[in-house]
């Protein structure tokens, strides 16, 4: 039998005390949530709803199919910056008419929708996701364009956008664009380089200057209607395909879009029958214990999230730092590898090189879950060739051609999370959970790190070694690494694509593999050269 049986002891110390401590770290996450869903506040919301247009999260609710779910991606964008939780645009996958695709929403009610320095990051991260999984892009405009203050950071890199929309028109990828207020100056390329372009009666307004600066630089009276209305466009300029009445019009013409695309998954469909998983989903809050330097076993995980908690695991005997085996999730064939007890050793790299050369030769998309503090160190493991075989796993994520997904659990630390496909090496998805860490190492062994040579220093000066300022240096270099090293803070730097209850991973997961599903998967035989 390949069926996981779960051994947790939900009555055990360690359980309850992660339970608690799980849904704290929830508790402060919806906080910073909220302030997503708040958008620019009462204020603002009020004065738009006054003016009788739709909230973003309207917009795209009403898009898509009913009842279907919305995938929303890097909701805490912006978290510890400047700028409002959110970065003021919503971004996501939903089905619309049957089709997953990929929506983006700018949120007028946070600074009229204007683009940040993360708004960009964060449409940047919406354009890969769409090119790499081959989903439509649906854009629902309302934006003042570049957030002036933060020119200098939005100018110049923000050309990417006209550059993406472009990238994507051109491998097929359709790009829609309905237009539900102001798209002007830079932002007018939105509905420009689109494929299909919806434009608002009295309502969308798209034009490169607007009548103010018109007249500066050419001395012409207009107003906006006259030069950038939707009935201009759609009469005269010929940048509107569609002219809406209104924004729930708008809306029932971008749904009739997509209709037409006959747009088809060209990955593998999965299995008809779904088996939910034998052990419950619910004990997944207690499962990474609230000290990270405890062990916890992943197959306990794994039971939680695969289809009928079944598991073939591979090479059980060897390396067992490192679980690897096939599984099914939501129908969806996948090969796991995950963190056991933290650290890679030779074995463990080796096994997972194997296992990733396997799953290219079975086009097997990857689920990465972590807890490593990276791969071993000392002596003995240096002359065992740990660089060689570390650089063997690494080589083996780098070049693999099947699609990556990864979620932190616990620790992911060093070059181990390099190793277990972080953000640098472009998983398809990458999500936390509320107790996972990660940093170039723990804050204790930084700052113990630092204390040493600093240490070492002071004696070939021959100077006194200052005890007191060393202790007070440790401190405040853990706090710091304690603090760069949450979830919240990484995912407002755009380092995954949101921080997930632990209960919703096995969904999550799965709108993941089926939206990947909508591109061919195709493994390769083509890796760098493994030193041996």
């Amino acid at each position: 039998m390949t069926q996981l049986r779960s051994t947790l002891d939900t009555r055990s110390e360690v359980y309850t005390t992660a339970v608690e401590t799980m849904n704290a770290k929830l508790a402060e996450l919806d906080v910073e949530h909220a302030k997503a869903l708040g958008g620019g506040g009462e204020k603002y919301v009020a004065r738009h709803h006054e003016r009788g247009k739709l909230l973003a999260r309207e917009r795209i609710e009403l898009l898509l199919d009913p009842d279907s779910p919305f995938l929303e991606l890097c909701p805490l964008a912006a978290w510890g910056s400047d700028f409002p939780v959110g970065a003021s645009t919503v971004v996501g996958i939903g089905v619309v008419e049957g089709v997953e695709c990929l929506i983006v929403a700018n949120d007028p009610t946070v600074r009229g929708g204007t683009s940040n320095p993360w708004t960009l990051r964060k449409g940047f991260r919406a354009n890969d996701i769409a090119l790499q999984n081959r989903l439509p892009v649906i854009s629902l405009v309302e934006s003042g364009g570049a957030d002036l203050p933060t020119q200098k950071e939005v100018f110049i890199p923000g050309g990417r956008m006209f550059r993406d929309l472009t990238q994507l028109s051109a491998a097929g990828i359709p790009t829609i664009a309905l237009v539900f207020g102001n798209s002007t100056a830079g932002g007018a390329y939105i509905p420009g380089m689109s494929d299909h372009v919806v434009m608002i009666k009295e309502r969308s307004k798209v034009f490169l200057a607007g009548p103010p600066l018109v007249k500066m630089a050419t001395g012409e009276e207009s107003d906006d209607e006259a030069l950038g209305g939707a009935e201009m466009h759609a009469r005269t300029s010929g940048l509107a395909d569609y002219f809406a009445a209104d924004e729930q019009d708008a809306i029932r013409i971008g749904r009739s879009i997509v209709k037409r695309l006959n747009w088809t998954k060209q990955g593998p469909a999965p299995r008809a029958e779904v088996i939910e998983p034998l052990a419950d989903p619910e004990e997944l809050l207690g499962i990474v214990p609230a000290d990270l330097k405890i062990p916890f076993d992943p197959r306990e995980v794994i039971a939680r999230i695969v289809d009928g908690s079944d598991f073939d695991e591979f090479k059980p005997l060897y390396g067992s730092s490192l679980v690897t085996g096939w599984a099914e999730l939501h129908g969806y064939p996948i090969g796991i590898l995950a963190n056991a007890r933290g650290v890679l050793f030779s074995e463990e790299s080796q096994k997972a090189t194997q296992f990733i050369q396997l799953a290219n030769r079975s086009n097997t998309p990857l689920l990465f879950l972590h807890n490593t503090t990276g791969y071993m160190v000392g002596k003995e493991y240096e002359e065992g060739g740990m660089i060689k075989h570390g650089s063997m796993m690494i080589n083996a994520v780098a070049n693999s051609k099947v699609p990556h997904i990864s979620i932190l659990l616990g620790a992911s630390y060093g070059a181990g999370h390099y190793g277990m496909c972080g953000r640098a090496f472009d998983p398809r998805f990458l999500f936390a959970w509320p107790s996972s860490k990660s940093a170039v190492m723990g804050g204790a062994q930084l700052a113990g790190v630092i204390s040493i040579v600093g240490r070492a220093s002071a004696e070939a000066r021959g100077q006194a070694f200052d005890e007191a300022a060393d202790a007070g240096m440790r401190a405040m270099i853990e706090n710091q690494i304690e603090a760069e090293s949450l979830p919240m803070f990484l995912s407002g730097r755009l380092y995954d694509d949101g921080v997930i209850d632990p209960r919703d991973t096995r969904t999550v997961v799965g709108m993941c593999l089926s939206a990947i599903a909508t591109a061919p998967i195709e493994g390769t035989a083509n890796f760098g050269v493994f030193r041996m």
